[in-house]
């Protein structure tokens, strides 16, 4: 992991609302050796929140590695919420993204680097214009490995200053994971068009694409 902390002076921020120190930075110098893989399981699973799950789930869909991404509610204290409870932030939920990866293909590791590359990890319960707990930014574990990755990648962002304020992000242990309505989900790809998609996700998508070019399907 030390290396990591080398590579990530060079990750160009997607954030809408904050950007890391030297955001200038060319994203591409990313080397994929530096990142160790967690666990030895065909397929794993790995839960971020990290403000609406529109946005997250369109960042991760197209990773090399990723078969499968969810978008849902975690964390909170109602048995299968709906989305306009959790907007309510009564009931204590996040809104979320569970992705099925291939760790043989795409390291954990991988993923942290694109969760706080594209959202602004030091707003306390909210991104940008959504404000409210359910817009949270944390990291729900499914094993103690990628706890010790989470709090080790925190760490290094932490110590070689990336951001200019404190990262609020929490570490939970998974609990239940509600998948959300049906037309909640691959939400961008079926609504690219729609002013907030247009608006907030396209251009954070399409800086994802330039810097993170290898590491897409497509490519």
């Amino acid at each position: 992991m030390k290396n990591i902390a080398v590579i990530l002076l060079a990750i160009f921020s997607i954030s809408c609302q904050g950007s890391p120190k030297g955001h200038e930075r060319n994203a591409n110098k990313i080397a994929d050796k530096a990142n160790k893989k967690v666990g030895n399981a065909k397929t794993e699973t790995a839960i971020f929140a990290g403000g609406c799950f529109w946005c997250t789930e369109a960042f991760f869909t197209d990773l090399k590695g990723v078969e499968k991404v969810v978008s849902g509610y975690i964390g909170g204290i109602k048995a299968n919420p709906t989305y306009r409870e959790v907007c309510t932030g009564a009931t204590g939920h996040a809104e979320a993204i569970k992705i099925t990866f291939d760790p043989d293909e795409v390291a954990y590791e991988d993923l942290l680097e694109i969760f706080f590359a594209t959202h602004d990890p030091t707003q306390l319960n909210r991104q940008g214009a959504d404000v409210g707990t359910q817009y949270r930014s944390e990291i729900f574990y499914t094993s103690e490995a990628q706890k010790a990755a989470a709090e080790n990648f925190i760490k290094l962002l932490t110590d070689q200053n990336i951001y200019a304020k404190p990262i609020v992000t929490n570490i939970s242990k998974a609990s239940v994971f509600y998948p959300a309505e049906d037309y909640h989900q691959d939400y961008y790809a079926q609504n690219p068009y729609q002013p907030y998609c247009m608006a907030v996700i396209s251009p954070k998508l399409d800086k994802l694409k330039k810097n993170y070019k290898s590491k897409l399907k497509s490519e």
